[in-house]
């Protein structure tokens, strides 16, 4: 595809956008509910610190701008989500969950930092190899954070915890940063493999959605059918017991009475 510069930017900010947005429907979701059940706090852990590996690798190539930007705002969103866990889900205290979040992304922001002082000198003389490294450890990162959230959707029957809009808005943001890639003069196969990893693999949690929530809504509904069922025969018991014991009351006395009276003298 031909070089565009203009293309590359747009679209390239577009994505930006939305892996900046991405996070806050998930944010919103566990401070209005309170909770973080069947969101692992692994998969945002493991993503704030690909970030830090993407970071330099678009840093040390002078990618476009907002493919430097982006990899920054989607780490420390990253890692706010994960404080949240700590908190809502781990039960930390909320001084405890802070200084972990504080401590995580100071360390994150020095490596990266350290790393890009570290390999620019290298790469600006034709040593890409670190470089290429770091982009190969974030795509292994992004993977693996995925397996601990489908391990909670195995454990679980169903999608919940994790916000869809959040998963959706994710894949979209990849879809678009991908399209930037593909107006660049020479196409970055690892920068590319990333994104396109986060686009399967978000897409994976929707179907998800799509098709085990349903099912999980019908057992849950079967399940509470005989309940129902049984509560209701059980309230009747007490009438019916009742009905019976004073109808056999009855039999007894109507019986006893001609016998009394045939006794009488």
């Amino acid at each position: 595809m031909v070089a565009n510069r203009v293309a590359e930017n747009v679209l390239g900010t577009i994505g930006t956008v939305l892996w900046t947005a991405q996070l806050l429907p998930q944010v919103w979701k566990s401070w209005r509910e309170k909770s973080t059940e069947g969101f692992s706090h692994w998969l945002v852990l493991l993503w704030g610190l690909s970030a830090g590996f993407l970071g330099i690798y678009v840093i040390v190539q002078d990618l476009n701008i907002p493919l430097i930007i982006q990899p920054q705002l989607f780490g420390f969103l990253s890692i706010i989500s994960w404080g949240q866990c700590l908190y809502y889900g781990l039960k930390w205290s909320r001084l405890r969950s802070t200084i972990a979040v504080l401590c995580v992304l100071s360390f994150i922001g020095g490596f990266e930092a350290g790393m890009v002082f570290a390999l620019k000198s290298a790469y600006d003389h034709g040593n890409s190899a670190p470089v290429k490294a770091f982009g190969v450890l974030n795509t292994v990162l992004l993977s693996l954070a995925l397996f601990p959230q489908y391990w909670e959707i195995y454990k679980h029957g169903e999608v919940i915890g994790i916000s869809i809009p959040f998963i959706f808005i994710d894949m979209m943001g990849g879809i678009f940063s991908d399209l930037s890639l593909a107006f660049k003069e020479t196409f970055d196969v690892y920068a590319g493999v990333a994104y396109t990893l986060v686009v399967i693999l978000d897409a994976v949690i929707i179907v998800s959605a799509v098709v085990l929530n349903p099912r999980a809504k019908r057992r849950r509904a079967n399940a509470a059918s005989p309940g129902t069922a049984l509560n209701e025969s059980i309230s009747t018991q007490p009438e019916t017991l009742t009905t019976s014991i004073s109808a056999s009351e009855i039999r007894c006395a109507s019986v006893a009475a001609p016998a009394a009276l045939k006794e009488y003298p």
